[in-house]
């Protein structure tokens, strides 16, 4: 399955905060690390250097993976007119048959984190979500089975607790 080309603007800036970070603070301060190894003579037994090299490579892959992955993304903004329903970019609170709650977010496959309450748009809960509203159920099949949620509450601003 093709991930979604959509992110929040919260995720776009953390991205860019990331490439930033990595190609004007990390690069140049590994590579000064690599060039003062280098400097102390037989690189074949010199961890640093071996590790620095490797560091090296790591951040070009990942500035390279960033750069090419923001040039297909497209920021989207939460629009009025979605009020009362879910769409992307929406914080939904969700209650299980037990009566526990959940809150998630639905975002862009590059900035979810369950932990911190974002979930993919990609992921079967937040596909079944899409157009619903309060009050409404949803059911999801999981590895575990059918599972079926209750849409207390959706809202296009974070939550406050």
């Amino acid at each position: 399955m093709k991930k979604a080309n959509l992110i929040t603007k919260d995720g776009w800036n953390a991205l860019e905060a990331e490439l930033k970070y990595l190609w004007k603070e990390e690069r140049p301060r590994v590579t000064q690390a690599v060039s003062d190894a280098a400097a102390l003579g037989d690189r074949s037994e010199n961890a640093e250097y071996i590790y620095g090299k490797k560091r090296l490579r790591e951040i070009d892959r990942r500035v390279r993976f960033l750069s090419k992955r923001m040039e297909v993304l497209r920021v989207v903004e939460p629009d009025p007119r979605q009020e009362g329903k879910v769409f992307f970019g929406a914080w939904v609170e969700l209650e299980n048959d037990d009566g526990d709650t959940q809150r998630y977010r639905l975002v862009g496959p590059d900035e979810f984190n369950v932990s911190e309450g974002k979930l993919s748009i990609d992921a079967p809960l937040a596909r079944a979500l899409l157009g619903k509203a309060v009050d409404d159920d949803v059911v999801v099949r999981t590895p575990n089975g059918e599972q079926t949620f209750y849409i207390n509450e959706i809202r296009y601003k974070p939550f406050v607790d």
